[in-house]
């Protein structure tokens, strides 16, 4: 029987990709807005293991790559930095619980937030802890970083901003639900949902609500932003589409099965998993479906979309690569465990975990 928390540091957490530690940015679906758009190319087929690492606890959390190292966290209560190239961790992070959120990197800094109701800035030279934030809740929601500015959200209902240089808070805003989605920006303000079915938009720099969208279901999904509206999928099985100016529904579509797969926005498309085993693709502007692909199990991973191609896992062990116009299966890589966790792409390799543990590196 799978945890509700589980379930949501499954879909919270989830991918990434990026470029290098030192001033650059790499955090939760590759970039502030969550479009889960990688930057760098994938493998030109899925057949051959890189490597794989065995962490020694189950894994929900999902990778990022900033060009040297896959951050990820365990359930034994540490952040795992491990070598892109060669496979070999080259340092841990040890806190006092689950890491089941994805981690960010700005400024010289690792972020990320534990069950132990801490969230954590460690100096990704020296692994010092720069600072540390106790909150009132365990911490699912992968924290997104902007302008010297980190905002995360925790199960005690709150979403913070944190100062990044000195670890001040800036505003914390009261949800009244407990908070799993990871937040998105775009332009002035953050979207995240919670498990009160509320999706929100506040200012990023005042913390100040501009406006709610309430549903009478929870909110495990990532939001994802365009120019125009947030995309989100929520517990009654649909996936909404709202205009981010106005905070009025622009459309909304059902599938068979809850939607905690956080949406990568691409060529036209919002493309997400739903736990009825299928992957869709939408067009963005009117939610018509484009096209479906079926596996054989739930899909609780969030895509992502490297040159063309959808990057998505699926519990039945297979990691899945789409064409991303129409749909069209390419390829699949198959584990030894149930697949929760988002992959990410990075310099032609794709990268992921599954239930046992297991860290793969394929290509």
């Amino acid at each position: 029987m799978i945890k509700q928390k589980f379930l949501t540091s499954v879909l919270v957490a989830a991918s990434v990709a990026l470029v290098g530690c030192g001033g650059a940015t790499a955090m939760y679906r590759g970039d502030i807005s969550h479009t889960g758009i990688m930057s760098s190319s994938g493998p030109s087929s899925l057949d051959t293991l890189a490597w794989k690492y065995r962490l020694p606890d189950k894994t929900y959390a999902s990778p990022v790559a900033d060009g040297n190292n896959i951050y990820i966290g365990c359930n034994d209560g540490q952040l795992y930095a491990i070598d892109q190239g060669t496979g070999k961790v080259n340092w841990t992070f040890r806190t006092g619980a689950n890491v089941e959120s994805s981690v960010a990197l700005a400024d010289g800094y690792v972020f990320v937030g534990s069950w132990d109701k801490n969230f954590y800035a460690i100096d990704a030279e020296t692994r010092a802890v720069h600072w540390q934030i106790p909150v009132n809740g365990p911490i699912s929601s992968s924290p997104v970083a902007h302008n010297g500015t980190v905002y995360f959200g925790a199960e005690d209902g709150f979403m913070y901003a944190i100062d990044i240089d000195s670890g001040r808070e800036k505003w914390k805003f009261n949800a009244k639900g407990g908070i799993y989605s990871s937040p998105a920006i775009k332009g002035d303000y953050l979207f995240f949902g919670t498990l009160k079915g509320m999706m929100y938009s506040v200012n990023i720099e005042t913390g100040q609500e501009f406006w709610r969208f309430p549903l009478r279901h929870k909110i495990h999904s990532s939001p994802a932003v365009d120019e125009d509206n947030v995309y989100f999928g929520a517990d009654d099985k649909y996936m909404y589409a709202v205009n981010i100016r106005t905070g009025q529904e622009v459309w909304k579509k059902k599938t068979a099965g809850q939607v905690l797969s956080s949406p990568a926005l691409s060529g036209g498309l919002v493309i997400f998993g739903s736990k009825d085993g299928y992957v869709y693709g939408y067009d963005r502007n009117t939610g018509y479906r484009e096209w479906e692909y079926r596996t054989e199990g739930p899909v609780f991973s969030s895509p992502v979309v490297a040159s063309g191609l959808v990057y998505i896992s699926s519990t039945d062990q297979n990691m899945y690569v789409l064409n991303e116009s129409n749909g069209e299966y390419k390829w699949k890589y198959t584990t030894e465990d149930k697949i929760f966790s988002s992959p990410v792409v990075d310099s032609g390799k794709v990268y992921f975990s599954s239930v046992d543990g297991s860290v793969y590196a394929v290509k």
